[in-house]
């Protein structure tokens, strides 16, 4: 284990002075009531006239997405609508919305909805404008063309994907989920519109919520620590302990709806810096094999996770303890890290979220934990993930 420990840190050394040298990532968001139709006279003085919408059916019913874009039919834009996507995004999916670009002449694209349509509205715009398998983009820096611009307005505060460069896409054969991550998949824009989650079923708001907690923390514990990614995840830690407890039990508060909103994009700025790590490499195999929400997989992998690093990351855990007004004065690191951890645990019980799952099979287990170790090696984690560990946390979720 010290050799792969040893591996693991050159590897993420040089990849570390790859990155460094990469273009900085410019951010721009609308925030605020209204923030939706900002962004809609945006895109429409950046020149773009024939603009797809990439979003799920169920927010079509629901009039969101009408509401949503309705600042760009105003303007004179031409809209075609992709509502294909389904929670997990898959290829096929991508392969659908492509055409329906290509044959619409699309100058740009716009992801409405959670993380599912934002990734695929990402990966749909690079998959139309090119003849290569989408399937060969997976991984970092493949994509060799121009992309045209994509813009997210997210109905969900969750993923933070209108603030990335990745797409997860699930590899519907392998029951897998991979990621696609390239500085062209970058959203140019985004809005931040708290009326668009204005009654957000509880559930909803509880697993997102736990999802961008999820995101800040892991970039808060980060082996690095780039630009703005420390101040960024504290910032959404600071506001997810303070509001999702108010949006989950009253969905139509704006202030909590706002606050949320900004931090799940300040988490996505933060793993857009720095990335995730050991908690995604267990959830993103639940979410593949199983179907289990992104958000769900996350809330129930965390405080097992926490535990496993929490030697590695006392002080920055207890930074966090501090952050959230845990413990005393006189209160120890230790302490004030195992605090936290209880605190997470306590937040996910509190809105509601189970912390295991009747879908995990104890005969999955070593196939998952094997993919888990592979792809947390890849993370800049500060305590490699091994098999026994992973399978000592499945044996945890599994009922």
């Amino acid at each position: 284990m010290l050799f792969k420990s040893f591996l693991h840190r050159s590897q993420l050394a040089l990849l570390r002075f790859l990155v460094d040298f990469t273009p900085p990532v410019n951010y721009m968001a609308f925030s605020g009531a209204g923030s939706a139709d900002q962004l809609c006279g945006h895109i429409r003085q950046a020149g773009k006239t024939r603009v797809l919408v990439v979003t799920d059916k169920g927010l079509c019913d629901l009039g969101i997405v009408e509401k949503a874009i309705s600042g760009l039919r105003s303007r004179g834009i031409d809209v075609v609508l992709y509502d294909g996507v389904l929670p997990d995004p898959t290829f096929e999916q991508v392969l659908e919305g492509a055409d329906i670009m290509r044959a619409h002449g699309s100058d740009a694209v716009l992801g409405v909805g959670g993380g599912s349509c934002m990734d695929a509205a990402k990966i749909i715009a690079a998959a139309a404008t090119s003849n290569q398998d989408p399937r060969e983009w997976v991984g970092f820096n493949k994509i060799k063309h121009d992309v045209p611009q994509i813009y997210c307005i997210p109905t969900t505060s969750g993923t933070g994907a209108e603030t990335t460069m990745g797409g997860v896409i699930k590899n519907s054969e392998r029951r897998e989920k991979t990621i696609i991550s390239d500085a062209c998949l970058m959203p140019a824009a985004a809005a931040l519109d708290p009326n668009l989650s204005m009654g957000l079923p509880p559930a909803i708001t509880a697993a997102t919520g736990m999802d961008a907690l999820t995101h800040a923390i892991e970039a808060y514990i980060s082996l690095w620590d780039r630009g703005t990614s420390k101040s960024s995840s504290s910032a959404a830690i600071d506001l997810i302990y303070r509001y999702l407890p108010i949006a989950h039990s009253d969905g139509d508060n704006e202030e909590a709806r706002e606050s949320m909103s900004l931090a799940a994009y300040y988490a996505g700025m933060a793993i857009n810096q720095v990335n995730v790590g050991n908690v995604h490499a267990i959830a993103h195999q639940l979410g593949g094999r199983y179907g289990i929400p992104h958000g769900i997989a996350n809330a129930m992998v965390l405080p097992h996770v926490l535990e496993f690093c929490s030697d590695e990351t006392e002080d920055a855990l207890a930074e966090l303890g501090r952050l959230v007004g845990l413990g005393s004065s006189d209160s120890t690191s230790a302490e004030l890290a195992r605090n936290f951890i209880v605190s997470v645990s306590d937040l996910r019980d509190k809105i509601g979220i189970p912390p295991q799952s009747e879908l995990i099979k104890i005969e999955d287990h070593s196939m998952l934990a094997e993919s888990a170790v592979k792809e947390g090696a890849g993370y800049p984690v500060r305590k490699l993930l091994d098999k026994k560990t992973a399978m000592h946390i499945l044996e945890q979720l599994t009922i």
